[in-house]
C-alpha cells in the first residue's frame, strides 16, 4: 500500500502518546508535554506517516532532532498491528532523504541494549555502532549509540549511483554501491538538480509518457546526469522495427544460442546484464549493452531465424519473490563495476527522404516550400522523395531523412525518426531533439541549469502539490501541458480558482505540469538556427485580440497573428546569442527558438524542433538561399558519415 508522510499537528498528539505507551519501554517513553514541545519545536521534525487514502488514520512517526552537520533520529515507531509491513524502512530512508536534502553527513540514533532486534534491523540498514552510553535513559539503563555517515552523497564526490525508486523501503538488499532513493527526494532535493555527478537508475513503477518514471529519466537528461534507462530506450523499446534493426549485429548470436530451443517461443528476463536462465549469460550481456535498461524482457519468435517479437521493460512490482534475490545479486555485480557502456546503434545508408502528411491542417512546410527542399537538392545533385507514415519500411532505401510534419514523442513521427537513427540515416530531427524540444519540463531544467533566463517558471507535480503555494503566485499565470504546441494545452488564469480548474484538467493528462508568470509582449522573437548558426529571423505578433500567436477558439479564419521577417543583422545581438545558447543545449539540429525581449532582458519560451519554412514567411529575406542552407547541411552530414564509414579503425 502506498504511504505518505505529513508534519505533526498539536492535534496528533493523542496519537503520539498512544503511539509511545506501545511502542517503547516506560524508561524511553515522553509525555504529551514533551511531545507538545516536539511539535512546536523548530529544532526538531516530528513526522506522521499515514496510508494514502486514509484520512486521519495515521500509523507510525518518526521525531528528528536537526543539527547544521548531522541529523539525529529521536524516536521512529509503527503501530503493533502495522509492523512486518515495511513502513519502519519507509520512515528510515525518509530520514535519509531527510539528510541529504540538507546536507547533513551523518545520521545518529540512540536504541535501548535490551532491544538487540532494532539494533540489528538499524546495522541490516547501514548504521554502524559507535559505543555504548552507560545509563543514557536511566540508572542501569544503558543505549547502544549508532552512526549512518550520509557523506557519500556529497556534491565533490565522483561518479555515485543512484537508484530512483517510487517506495524505496521496498528496497531491501542494502549491500550495494548505490543510495537508494524516492521519486520525490530525486525531483526535489538541490542535490540532484544541480551535480552531474550522479549515475541514474530509473526503477520506477512506470515509464508511460509523462509518468513519474518517464519524468526520472527526462530530467536526469536534462541535468546533465547518467540516465538509465534515457528517455529515448524507454520510447524505443515498443518499436519492434527499430528493436529489430538494433538487434542485426547480433542476430547470429541469438540463432545460435536458442538452437537447442525446441518450441518456437523463448522468453529471457535480464536483470542488470545477467540472466537467471542458465546458458544464456553471453546472450543477456549482449542485449543488455543494445538495450540499456536495468531490468526488461525479450520474448523471440521462431520462423526461418530467431527474432525478437517484443521488448518490455520490468520494474520490481512485475517480479516475483523467487526471481527478487537474483535482482539483488545481479545488482551486486552490476554497481561493482568501475565502467558502464553506452549503448551505439550505427550503420549508414544513402539519399533523402522527407516525410510528410498531406492532411496535416498547419505543417511545418506548405506543399511550395516542401517543392522548394526538394528543387535545392536537385541542385545539389542529391534525390528527394516524398514519404508518409505508411513508408516506414522504406526508411533504409535512404541515407537522410527529413521531417516536415508536426513531431510528437507520442506518435509515428517519433518512431521514424528513432528507425531511422536506428538504420544509421542522417536525421532531422533526429530523437533526442524530439524528445527535448517536445517536453517542457526538460526545457526548464536544463535553461535553469546553464542559467538562460525564462519567464519566472514553477513546476507543479501532482502527488506532492502544496495548494497553499498559489496564494503567493504573481497572477495572471500561465499553465501549460509538458509536450504542448502550437499553444494548445496552454492555459492563461487570473486568480487561485481559475489555476485549479485549469490545474485539475492538466493533471489528468501529466503528473507534472508548468506554470509561468505571464509576460505580455507585443510579439515573439523566433530565431530559426541550423548547425548551431543562426538561419533566419522572425517576429510572430500576437493574434489579433489575444494573449498568444495562435487563437484556436477565435472565429476567424486566420487563427494566427502576422508575422515580420528580418535579416540576422537586424536582430539584437543579445537575442541571437541567447538564442544560439539555449539550442545548442539541444543539439545541432534545426531548430526555431522562441523569445521574448522585455525592457532589455531576453527571456527564452521555448526551443522548437521542426521549424515552420514556408514560402514568403521564413524564406522572406533569404529566399532560395535558405533552402539550399538546410539542403547543405544535410549534403555535408552524408559525407562525414561516409567518410567515418570507411575508415578501417583496425589499422
Amino acid at each position: 500500500m502506498d504511504l505518505e508522510v505529513r508534519k505533526a499537528g498539536i492535534l496528533d498528539i493523542g496519537f503520539l502518546s498512544k503511539l509511545e505507551e506501545q511502542s517503547f519501554f516506560p524508561f524511553q517513553r515522553g509525555t504529551k508535554q514533551s511531545l507538545k514541545h516536539s511539535v512546536e519545536s523548530p529544532f526538531q521534525e516530528v513526522l506522521i506517516v499515514e496510508e494514502k487514502g486514509k484520512i486521519n488514520n495515521p500509523v507510525g512517526s518518526l521525531v528528528l532532532f536537526k543539527y547544521p552537520k548531522s541529523l539525529r533520529i529521536y524516536s521512529i515507531a509503527v503501530l503493533p498491528e502495522h509492523q512486518n509491513k515495511g513502513y519502519g524502512n519507509y520512515l528510515l530512508k525518509h530520514a535519509v532523504e531527510f539528510a541529504n536534502r540538507n546536507q547533513q553527513q551523518k545520521i545518529l540514533l540512540e536504541v535501548s541494549v535490551k532491544n538487540p532486534n532494532l539494533i540489528n534491523w538499524y546495522k541490516k540498514m547501514g548504521f554502524a555502532t559507535l559505543g555504548t552510553v552507560a545509563n543514557y535513559y536511566a540508572p542501569g539503563e544503558d543505549a547502544i549509540k549508532m552512526e549512518l555517515k550520509t557523506a557519500v552523497l556529497a556534491p565533490s564526490q565522483k561518479t555515485s549511483n543512484v537508484i530512483v525508486i517510487n517506495q524505496p523501503y521496498k528496497w531491501t538488499f542494502t549491500d550495494i554501491n548505490a543510495t537508494v532513493i524516492s521519486v520525490k527526494e530525486y525531483i526535489n532535493n538541490p542535490i540532484y538538480q544541480t551535480n552531474t555527478d550522479f549515475r541514474v537508475f530509473n526503477l520506477c513503477s512506470s515509464y508511460k509518457y509523462q509518468s513519474y518514471g518517464y519524468y526520472v529519466s527526462l530530467l536526469a537528461s536534462a541535468r546533465g546526469q547518467r540516465i538509465i534507462p534515457s528517455t529515448v530506450t524507454i520510447r524505443d523499446f515498443p518499436l519492434l522495427n527499430v528493436i529489430n534493426s538494433a538487434a542485426s549485429d547480433i542476430e547470429e548470436l541469438i540463432n545460435d544460442s536458442l538452437k537447442k530451443v525446441k518450441k518456437n517461443t523463448f522468453s529471457l528476463d535480464i536483470y542488470f546484464g545477467q540472466s537467471h536462465t542458465k546458458g544464456y549469460a553471453e546472450l543477456a550481456k549482449k542485449l543488455h549493452q543494445l538495450f540499456e535498461a536495468p531490468l526488461f524482457k525479450v520474448d523471440f519468435v521462431k520462423h526461418d531465424k530467431w527474432i525478437i517479437s517484443k521488448l518490455q521493460v520490468l520494474t520490481l512490482n512485475k517480479i516475483s519473490d523467487q526471481e527478487l534475490e537474483f535482482v539483488y545479486v545481479s545488482a551486486q555485480k552490476y554497481f561493482s563495476k568501475k565502467r558502464f557502456s553506452n549503448t551505439k546503434l550505427v550503420n549508414y545508408k544513402y539519399d533523402i527522404a522527407i516525410l510528410v502528411n498531406p492532411h496535416e491542417a498547419t505543417p511545418p512546410s506548405c506543399p511550395k516550400a516542401l517543392q522548394k527542399f526538394k528543387e535545392a537538392a536537385n541542385r545539389k545533385g542529391l534525390y528527394v522523395e516524398f514519404i508518409t507514415k505508411k513508408d516506414i519500411d522504406k526508411i533504409n532505401e535512404f541515407d537522410a531523412l527529413f521531417i516536415r510534419e508536426t513531431t510528437s514523442v507520442n506518435n509515428y513521427t517519433y518512431e521514424f525518426s528513432r528507425m531511422a537513427y536506428a538504420e544509421g540515416l542522417v536525421v532531422m530531427d533526429d530523437p533526442w531533439s524530439i524528445l527535448r524540444c517536445s517536453n517542457k519540463i526538460y526545457q526548464n531544467e536544463i535553461l535553469k541549469k546553464h542559467k538562460i533566463g525564462t519567464p519566472p517558471t514553477t513546476i507543479f507535480t501532482k502527488n506532492y502539490f502544496d495548494i497553499k503555494v498559489l496564494n503567493d503566485m504573481n497572477y495572471p499565470l500561465v499553465l501549460k501541458q509538458p509536450d504542448s504546441a502550437f499553444s494548445l494545452g496552454i492555459t492563461k488564469v487570473e486568480n487561485k480558482e481559475e489555476a485549479l480548474v485549469a490545474m485539475n484538467n492538466l493533471f489528468k493528462k501529466s503528473d507534472m505540469i508548468v506554470c509561468q508568470e505571464f509576460m505580455y509582449s507585443e510579439f515573439d522573437w523566433r530565431i530559426g538556427v541550423l548547425d548551431n548558426k543562426p538561419l533566419f529571423a522572425c517576429k510572430y505578433y500576437m493574434s489579433k485580440g489575444h494573449w498568444q500567436i495562435y487563437n484556436w477558439k477565435g472565429e476567424e479564419e486566420d487563427y494566427s497573428g502576422e508575422s515580420e521577417t528580418l535579416s540576422i543583422e537586424e536582430v539584437p545581438e543579445l537575442v541571437v546569442q541567447t538564442a544560439l545558447k539555449a539550442s545548442a543545449l539541444i543539439g545541432d539540429g534545426l531548430y526555431g527558438v522562441d523569445l521574448k525581449m522585455i525592457n532589455g532582458k531576453v527571456y527564452v519560451v521555448e526551443v522548437n524542433d521542426n521549424p515552420n519554412i514556408d514560402v514568403e514567411v521564413e524564406d522572406l529575406v533569404l529566399k532560395d538561399k535558405l533552402y539550399d542552407m538546410v539542403i547543405q547541411s544535410f549534403y555535408n552530414r552524408i559525407e562525414i558519415a561516409k567518410n567515418v564509414q570507411k575508415i578501417d579503425f583496425t589499422k
